[in-house]
């Protein structure tokens, strides 16, 4: 079959796409001259595959995501910085190689069930869902969990499930999970939501700035995580 019988056919290929329920996240951002993809592009290239985030799903997953989008208005033009922002109700988004780092470590499978305990923003949670099959996150705060809801949806992330509500339990009644992240601060955290053989998660540490917590040297620390304690 020459190039000329095989057209129709690459037509055909050309128009199939992923059911929805297999979908996660924004698709690629058209135009390169755009300002927040090349301050994401250098975000990753400066920030964090400099660093110690070598995975290239990881890198590939944070550098999609708009965390221009995740922030409050007026805290847009430090958005692609590393560090944290405050996004009220007492709460931060975790500054960029945070939650590089963070992701890393759990070891994200594409088969994988995860649990995220603090949704905050939802960034977290768009980083993550991209690499797992299905995501369930929990914020203590209302308002938190019905903007970031409302966010990941609008962005596509079809494979994540939002909760208001307490996540000391975990989530009962969609467990076992392969993957647990808590992105909030706890003082100890229910063995409930590690039901799981094998299950990896990343729990930080009361009190402790992200970047004690997830082993940064203190001459990586930037200034503004040890302003924000609790990310």
């Amino acid at each position: 079959m020459d190039l000329r019988q095989m057209l129709p056919i690459l037509g055909v290929l050309a128009m199939i796409t992923l059911p929805p329920d297999r979908c996660a996240g924004p698709p690629v951002e058209q135009g390169a001259t755009d300002q927040y993809t090349q301050a994401r592009a250098r975000m990753v290239r400066e920030q964090i595959a400099s660093r110690d985030v070598t995975d290239p799903r990881v890198l590939e997953a944070i550098g999609r995501v708009p965390r221009h989008l995740f922030v409050p208005q007026d805290e847009v033009r430090y958005a692609y910085e590393d560090r944290p922002l405050p996004i009220g109700y007492g709460q931060t988004i975790s500054q960029p190689y945070i939650v590089a780092l963070m992701t890393q470590l759990a070891r994200p499978a594409p088969t994988d069930r995860a649990l995220e305990v603090g949704t905050g923003s939802g960034y977290q949670a768009a980083v993550l869902a991209p690499l797992v099959r299905r995501l369930f996150t929990i914020e203590l705060e209302e308002p938190l969990a019905r903007q970031a809801e409302e966010r990941l949806r609008t962005l596509g992330y079809a494979n994540v499930t939002v909760r208001h509500g307490d996540g000391y339990a975990g989530w009962p009644e969609e467990a076992p999970f392969d993957v647990i992240l808590v992105t909030a601060a706890p003082e100890e955290v229910t063995r409930n939501a590690r039901v799981a053989p094998g299950a990896r998660d990343g729990v930080p540490t009361v009190g402790e700035p992200a970047s004690r917590r997830a082993g940064v040297p203190p001459s990586e620390r930037s200034q503004d995580d040890k302003r924000h304690p609790v990310d």
